[in-house]
């Protein structure tokens, strides 16, 4: 399998729907894709921007002093986020999750999170709206989000041991600080908190039992993601990835788990908990466990552009239909053209050659860009 088979599975950019059938909420048969995955999930990049300058995502000598970020008349404004996630919600979508870049930096931010915790699914139920962040401010809005009606954060922290966590975020941010900002947003009631730290082998995999230890009888839930090709800048290689297989046997070797059934269908973490009562480890698997079988989950970036597929090279600009007049009916009907049409599995069709395939392929979205 080349990157070019895989690059050739995604879809095809879709032209705007035009035609009115009178509503927003449409046939809910329009948003099954051709793997019979239906839209459930909704993910939001509010900005681009970000102060750390991770090694697996955004690496500093990419993401440089001059390096172009968009400006803010082309960011999607609160008043469109809205919109569109209030059509997504009226045909199937029930989580909405705020990602980045880094979040917090988007000024305001509880300002959007209360225009989305007015909206309702049809049969009236709230929605969960869910929040990824690196941590560095959550102590300072922690407060104000939760006010607003955010429900959950998960946080990013991917070493307890400080020259680590300085190295992979690579601008000296201390690991307190985050410590600091988790310990604030369970206080004011956000939860389940859960944090993830990102396996990259030789930088941070010797801390794998260390954070288990920490935060085992805690009241978070620590996740282990391997490594993934997102976007074309961070250098991954199939030797870097730790398998969450390897992840377990560490962790069992010293802490003994046993599996634990998924909370729901399409959940992309593997849950272990500690045979002691001490409380639940996860696993996500996407390059050694492909899960784009039950993935119901689509992204929006920034500037509006709809993508299918973490792994994607294209998207679908719905900010130019919102804004060159498209009526909400219309909106509703591209959005399920497009997901109608969906077929991704890039997962499922990973070379471990990905690295030297993609100077034959496309070049993939920045993980910054549409957010993890």
């Amino acid at each position: 399998m080349t990157e070019s088979d895989v690059l050739s599975a995604l879809p095809p950019i879709l032209p705007a729907v035009s035609g009115s059938t009178g509503h927003a909420g449409i046939d809910s048969e329009l948003f099954v894709d051709t793997l019979n995955r239906p839209l459930r999930d909704l993910r939001i990049s509010v900005t681009d921007r970000c102060n750390f300058r991770c090694v697996y995502c955004m690496p500093k000598e990419i993401f440089g002093r001059d390096y172009a970020f968009l400006q803010r008349d082309e960011l999607l404004s609160f008043e469109e986020i809205t919109r569109l996630a209030r059509i997504a919600i009226a045909n199937g979508v029930e989580k909405i999750r705020l990602t980045g870049g880094e979040p917090l930096l988007r000024k305001g931010l509880e300002e959007l999170v209360s225009m989305l915790a007015d909206l309702r699914t049809p049969d009236g139920r709230e929605i969960d709206i869910a929040l990824t962040t690196n941590g560095s401010a959550l102590a300072y809005k922690a407060q104000a989000l939760k006010d607003a009606g955010l429900k959950r954060v998960t946080v990013s922290l991917d070493s307890l041991d400080e020259a680590t966590f300085q190295a992979m975020n690579d601008v000296r941010f201390p690991v307190a600080k985050v410590l600091n900002g988790i310990d604030v947003a369970h206080a004011v009631g956000l939860g389940p908190i859960k944090i993830n730290m990102v396996l990259k082998r030789g930088q941070n995999d010797q801390d794998i039992v260390q954070m288990a230890r920490h935060f085992k009888g805690s009241p978070y839930i620590l996740r282990f993601i391997e490594f993934m090709d997102v976007g074309s800048s961070n250098g991954w290689k199939m030797d870097e990835v730790v398998p969450s297989s390897e992840v377990i046997r560490r962790i069992n070797a010293e802490l003994p788990l046993e599996e634990v059934v998924p909370n729901y269908d399409g959940e992309t973490s593997v849950r272990w908990r500690y045979r002691d009562g001490g409380g639940e480890i996860g696993v996500i698997s996407s390059v050694t466990r492909s899960f784009c079988q039950s993935c119901t989950r689509v992204r929006v970036s920034t500037e509006g552009r709809l993508f299918t597929c973490l792994f994607a090279t294209e998207g679908n600009d719905l900010r130019a239909l919102m804004r060159t007049g498209c009526t909400d009916d219309e909106l509703a009907q591209a959005l399920g053209a497009i997901w109608r049409n969906r077929g991704d599995r890039y997962s499922d069709l990973r070379s471990a050659k990905t690295r030297e395939l993609r100077q034959s392929g496309g070049k993939k979205i920045e993980m910054s860009y549409i957010g993890g």
